[in-house]
C-alpha cells in the first residue's frame, strides 16, 4: 500500500471511529476494553479471510500479518466471541412478525392494509401471526415487544398495527445489536466495492448537499421519512414473495438494503 493510500484510509478511520467512540464512552467502554475487542477481531479476520489458497492457516502466519505475538494470537483465537445473539435474534423476529402482518393475505383487510387481529382465539390472530413468522418466542412476549417499541396498540383484546417498521423502544441491548449489524453490513458493501469488478459493484449510493436552507431541514426530513418508508415497504414485499419455503430454509441467502438519514446538528446527546 502507498503513503498516499495508507494517509487515506487512515482519514478514514478517525472518521469513522469518532461517533463509534462516542457511543462506546457514554456507555462505559473503555479504552482497554475497545483495543481487546480489536485484537480479537484481526486475529479472528486473519484467520477466516486471509489464509493462503488452499493452506491452512497458521498461528504464525497470523502473528505475522496482525502484528501480535504468537502467544497473544493463540490466546485471541481460543477465546470466545461475546454472546449477542439473543438480542439480535429478538429483533430479527419482530422484524419478521410486522413483515408477515403487512404481507400475508391471512392478516390482512379487505382493503389489503394490515388487519386487526383478535390476539387469541379462532382464525388469523395475533397469537397465529406470531407463530407463523417469530418461531418459537411467545405470543405475549412478542406483544410486549411490539408495543414497547410502538409498534403496535392494544384494546378489548385486540392489537392493531400502527406503525409499519420495528424500531426498539427503550431496550438500549437491542438498539446497539442494529449499531453492529448495520454498520458492519454498509462497511462490507464498501468493502466489496473496494476490490470488485465492474460488473460485480453493489449499489451504494447517497445524495447530499451543504447549501440547504435552514428552515427546509425539517422538511426534507420529514419528506425523506415518508418515501424512504414506502420504498423499504416495497422491498419487503418483493423480498416476502421471493422467499424460500419453510423446507427450502437452508437454500434460502440473506440480503438487505438500508436508507439513512445524516445532519451532523441534530440532537447529538452530551454525556451524562
Amino acid at each position: 500500500m502507498t503513503a498516499n493510500l495508507q494517509q487515506t484510509l487512515s482519514r478514514a478511520i478517525l472518521t469513522l471511529l469518532r461517533p463509534l467512540v462516542r457511543i462506546l464512552i457514554r456507555n462505559g467502554i473503555a479504552y482497554g476494553s475497545f483495543a481487546e475487542l480489536a485484537k480479537k477481531i484481526y486475529v479472528d479476520v486473519a484467520f477466516e479471510d486471509f489464509a493462503p489458497e488452499g493452506k491452512k492457516q497458521t498461528i504464525s502466519r497470523v502473528s505475522a500479518l496482525t502484528g501480535l505475538t504468537r502467544k497473544e494470537t493463540r490466546r485471541l483465537h481460543e477465546l470466545d466471541d461475546a454472546d449477542a445473539g439473543s438480542s439480535e435474534q429478538r429483533y430479527n423476529r419482530a422484524v419478521r412478525v410486522i413483515s408477515g402482518w403487512v404481507n400475508d393475505v391471512r392478516f390482512q383487510n379487505n382493503a389489503g392494509e394490515p388487519a386487526v387481529l383478535e390476539i387469541e382465539g379462532g382464525d388469523n390472530t395475533f397469537a397465529e401471526l406470531v407463530k407463523e413468522y417469530s418461531g418459537d418466542m411467545t405470543t405475549q412476549s412478542m406483544l410486549a415487544v411490539l408495543t414497547t417499541a410502538g409498534s403496535v396498540e392494544k384494546q378489548d383484546g385486540q392489537v392493531r398495527l400502527v406503525r409499519k417498521a420495528y424500531l426498539p423502544g427503550n431496550d438500549p441491548t437491542e438498539k446497539l445489536t442494529i449499531l453492529g449489524k448495520d454498520s458492519a453490513e454498509l462497511i462490507a458493501t464498501i468493502d466489496h466495492n473496494l476490490t470488485a469488478a465492474r460488473d460485480q459493484l453493489n449499489f451504494q449510493r447517497k445524495v447530499s448537499s451543504y447549501r440547504i436552507r435552514p428552515d427546509a431541514v425539517d422538511a426534507f426530513k420529514a419528506m425523506a421519512a415518508s418515501k424512504s418508508q414506502l420504498l423499504l415497504e416495497e422491498f419487503d414485499t418483493w423480498l416476502t414473495e421471493n422467499e424460500v419455503g419453510d423446507d427450502e430454509s437452508d437454500t434460502g441467502r440473506y440480503v438487505s438494503v438500508g436508507i439513512y438519514y445524516y445532519d451532523p446538528n441534530s440532537g447529538r446527546e452530551k454525556p451524562q
